[in-house]
């Protein structure tokens, strides 16, 4: 059963269900996997025996572990963790049956990373998350980060108005482990009250991890203060102008070839899913820009890209960076 991360501290007050499944963003999925751990120490579970699947890992250690109990009677703790999210054939066989039986007097927390629709319909994903408790944990996007920071200081007994959430929030953008040390630092810094917005911007540093995947999302959103800042801070990390004209000419064809599709009176439905669009907010955010693109607008973008192409190739000349701004502006035009 899937179960919502804020009834988390509710069902830990039970009895610990015999397998445990926790997936998602790193930070988050640690919190909750330290909180399962503590509640079965709570419960009686002295023992416990941590598992790491590496290269080297032999997929009998989990039968091993499973009927390796204490001769004094103890319950105990298998603490398997999958940090690339990928068994293979082998631990997906062994998964799928330990999912179909799990062993008597044993807890069974099973960790993984944030996972992608393709490693979400395998059978031994789907096995696992039928027979266990489910936790998943995604990322606050960058619209509702704000208010995850405000929740986070308020459990350390601190606030801030809204200004200085926000400037937090721009600068540890896709990074939350980040975000979760500065509130940390503010929480040693200044005592329990409301923060200012000087005193915040005097401790916080600049921590944001930018990525394309961030800049495509923005593009398809038609943020360009967003777009403008993800640009800047993938030129300051001394990202690939390739692989960002990659980006841009990605979104740009798909919406292209959605656009020319739904003008023709096809169903975007089947539209989504022959570009193998699947991601149900992925789908919402194509919808918003296919709404605020035309036919025209995409066919000038993709002669826009092309001309970027021939500068980052060294046929033309200009400022590729100066252009991908340019043609992120005419992306985010309403």
């Amino acid at each position: 059963m899937n179960l919502r991360p804020a009834d988390l501290a509710k069902r830990l007050e039970k009895p610990l269900d015999p397998l445990w499944v926790v997936h998602g963003n790193e930070l988050l999925a640690l919190e909750a996997a330290d909180a399962i751990r503590a509640a079965a120490r709570r419960q009686g579970f002295d023992e416990r025996e941590t598992l790491v699947v590496d290269a080297g890992f032999r997929w009998d250690e989990l039968t091993a572990a499973a009927g390796n109990l204490s001769l004094f009677g103890g319950s105990k703790l298998i603490d398997l963790r999958l940090p690339t999210g990928k068994p293979g054939r082998e631990g997906g066989d062994a998964l799928q049956r330990y999912a179909a039986a799990p062993p008597q007097g044993v807890v069974t927390l099973v960790t993984l990373p944030m996972l992608d629709w393709q490693a979400r319909k395998t059978a031994w994903f789907k096995a696992l998350t039928s027979a266990a408790v489910t936790l998943e944990f995604e990322t606050p996007p960058r619209e509702r980060l704000p208010a995850w920071i405000a929740q986070r200081l308020a459990a350390q007994k601190q606030s801030a108005p809204a200004e200085a959430l926000d400037f937090i929030a721009n600068h540890v953008e896709g990074n939350l482990l980040a975000a979760h040390q500065e509130i940390r630092k503010l929480g040693l810094l200044y005592e329990e009250r409301e923060l200012t917005l000087a005193e915040v911007e005097a401790a916080v540093l600049n921590v944001a991890r930018y990525d394309i995947d961030m800049l495509r999302r923005a593009l398809l959103e038609g943020d360009p203060a967003r777009c403008a800042r993800l640009l800047d801070g993938l030129r300051g990390e001394g990202a690939a102008p390739p692989l960002v004209l990659w980006a841009f000419a990605n979104e740009i064809r798909t919406l292209a070839t959605l656009r020319g599709g739904s003008d023709a009176g096809q169903p975007l439905p089947a539209l989504f899913k022959a570009e193998r669009i699947f991601d149900s907010e992925r789908q919402q955010t194509v919808r918003a820009a296919l709404k605020r693109l035309t036919r025209p607008a995409l066919q000038t973008a993709l002669l826009h890209a092309a001309r970027v192409d021939r500068m980052v190739k060294g046929i033309a000349r200009g400022e590729i960076w100066d252009e991908f701004l340019l043609l992120a502006l005419r992306l985010c035009r309403r």
